[in-house]
Parts: C-alpha cells; sequence; structure tokens
C-alpha cells in the first residue's frame, strides 16, 4: 500500500500499519457508528437475552460434539454411530446457525469487543473447529460401513476429539473475558 502523503495516514495504509494500529479498531470504530450499532445500544433488555441465547446455543452445540464423540470414541454404545449422528448433527449444524447470528449481533451492537484479543482467538478456533465438525457429519453419513474398518473409526475418532477440543476451546476463549474479570 502507498502511504499517505498529505494529513493523517489513511486506514489501513502503510503508515497505519507500521505504527501498529490494528484493523480491527477500524472496523470497531465505523461498527459503532452505524446507524443498527446505536439503535442496538438504546435497547437495555437486547444484549442480556442476546447472550442468553448466544450461551445456550454453546451449550447445544458442545453437548452435541460430546455426544457424538463419546459414540466415535467407544464410550456410549447405546445406539450406532449413524443413529448418533442423525440425532445429533442437526442439532449441531442448528445451534451454529445460532452462535454466528447472535455473536455478528453483539459485536455489531457492541464493537469494542473487536478489539479485544480473546474474541480474535475465538473467532480464528471456530474455522478448524466448523472444519472438524463437517469431516466428522461427513464420515458419519451413509449406512455406517466404515465402523468395522478399524483404521478409519480411529480418524473418525481422531476428528471427533479435534472438534471436541476445539469446540471447547472456542467455549473457554468466549468465556475468558468473563473469567478474568471475575478473578481479578
Amino acid at each position: 500500500m502507498i502511504p499517505a502523503k498529505d494529513g493523517p495516514p489513511r486506514p489501513g495504509s502503510v503508515d497505519t500499519a507500521q505504527k501498529g494500529a490494528p484493523g480491527m479498531a477500524d472496523l470497531a470504530q465505523w461498527l459503532a457508528g452505524l446507524p443498527l450499532s446505536m439503535a442496538m445500544r438504546r435497547i437495555a433488555w437486547l444484549f442480556p437475552l442476546l447472550q442468553t441465547i448466544h450461551i445456550l446455543a454453546t451449550g447445544m452445540m458442545l453437548s452435541s460434539v460430546i455426544m457424538i464423540s463419546l459414540r466415535l470414541w467407544g464410550v456410549s454404545r447405546t445406539q450406532t454411530i449413524a443413529a448418533r449422528g442423525h440425532r445429533y448433527m442437526p442439532w449441531i449444524w442448528s445451534s451454529l446457525v445460532v452462535l454466528i447470528v447472535t455473536g455478528v449481533a453483539l459485536v455489531v451492537g457492541n464493537p469494542r469487543t473487536l478489539r479485544d484479543p480473546a474474541l480474535q482467538v475465538k473467532l480464528w478456533m471456530m474455522v478448524p473447529a466448523i472444519a472438524a465438525s463437517l469431516i466428522v457429519a461427513v464420515g458419519m453419513r451413509g449406512d455406517g460401513m466404515w465402523e468395522k474398518n478399524r483404521s478409519v473409526r480411529a480418524m473418525m475418532s481422531l476428528a471427533a476429539t479435534a472438534a471436541f477440543v476445539l469446540w471447547l476451546g472456542v467455549t473457554l476463549a468466549g468465556r475468558g473475558r468473563w473469567i478474568v474479570n471475575l478473578i481479578g
């Protein structure tokens, strides 16, 4: 990029980047000025409602991932892997939609959270968490013939472990801000 020659540096220019001004601060400032963002901040009950829905969706996601993982790990054998996937994968995808919608709404309404490193970690962890969930979902489709193949079952168990650890990390990164505030 070309540095700004007249006046202060432009957002995203070389001068701004060299001074260490993150693009998230520019995005947060832009979002804060949106009429929707300002209107959301005026409604006192909106953020507690959005946070409650977001937290409940997080619980749905984690519990569904745990139930599928327990079956893939061989701990729970009450259903076939395909039946367990058929039962819990819709919960994973519907909770993911709710998490994204409420998460975007929370950020639009309170854009300064974009500058929070814990939120940035959470967002970056969501990408591989979604990918691991997709791998598990694709692997669980079909008639479950792979249940008898030990190496494929081991790979699915590894994908389930990755999905569980990543979604747990997303949850803790999101709640880490609260935990730090509670501790001190």
